[in-house]
């Protein structure tokens, strides 16, 4: 059995902005005002959000500037409270910008973002810990691929809101978003009741399947390859995967439009899981 490898998400994080860009310009005004699958959120906003997600990685990691601290933090719950209002406030107080200056905004912080990036040790100790895969501690390669499904997915939801999905489906860029959000799945199985080698098989369908493999030791790992067979196997389409890990889709269509195979108990338990801050 074999477990995951570093993600490098460095290189593909300018193209990923190129595309976004080239996307944002040929939206007309009734675009920017389409609603997204996110449901507070309107196309202008997710792209404001993901300008804001670009000044504040450069304000606080790369200018050690750290102007709202958030109350007493006790648990995640809590965290997400204060995420979410610091995302609300902005998305507030940028509904004056029109959206040319919101493209030149992301285009300029966008450079400076993606080369702060490329500066940074893959292996030194990241700022902020992924804390949606339960990790208290993470290395810089994990903190970029996170930053990598933050644009992957807000590009996705205009992408969907004007309907134009397909492109970021492709190998090339979802792929590194799958590998990366996976991640987060033994930390979601924890309270999971299991076996000693119980094995869980995830498959996801597009245009090539690929899998990971859950098991049960004295707790659960994460693997991309096994020998023995799997108690349970869940066949989810790429189409849906990405609604399941950011609250797009309700747990009931998902399970519908998925395919649970062997043990139903040890399947169920991923159409609920997230892999953002939500």
């Amino acid at each position: 059995m074999k477990k995951p490898e570093q993600i490098d998400a460095v290189a593909l994080l300018p193209e990923l902005d190129k595309m976004l860009f080239e996307l944002l310009e040929g939206l007309s005004l009734n675009d920017w005002d389409k609603q997204t699958i996110a449901p507070k959120w309107k196309v202008k906003d997710v792209a404001v959000h993901l300008l804001d997600g670009n000044l504040r990685i450069l304000s606080m990691l790369r200018d050690k500037y750290y102007s709202e601290k958030p109350d007493a933090i006790t648990s995640y719950s809590d965290l997400i409270d204060f995420l979410n209002r610091l995302n609300a406030d902005w998305v507030k107080a940028t509904k004056r910008l029109s959206p040319k200056v919101i493209i030149d905004l992301l285009k300029s912080s966008g450079r400076e973002y993606c080369d702060f990036l490329a500066t940074l040790n893959p292996y030194d100790k990241a700022e902020f810990s992924v804390a949606w895969a339960g990790e208290n501690e993470s290395k810089n390669w994990f903190h970029i691929a996170r930053e990598y499904t933050e644009k992957w997915h807000h590009q996705q939801q205009i992408r969907f809101a004007i309907g134009d999905e397909q492109k970021l489906l492709e190998n090339k860029w979802y792929l590194p978003y799958l590998d990366t959000s996976v991640r987060a799945i033994p930390h979601h199985y924890r309270d999971v009741e299991g076996a000693k080698k119980d094995l869980v098989k995830f498959t996801f369908i597009g245009k090539t399947e690929k899998s990971w493999f859950l098991q049960y030791k004295n707790d659960w790992e994460l693997f991309t390859s096994a020998s023995q067979e799997p108690k349970c196997e869940v066949k989810i389409r790429n189409e849906y995967a990405w609604k399941i890990f950011t609250k797009g889709i309700t747990r009931e269509k998902a399970i519908e439009a998925s395919e649970i195979i062997g043990e139903k108990r040890l399947g169920e338990k991923i159409f609920d899981m997230v892999a953002v801050m939500a």
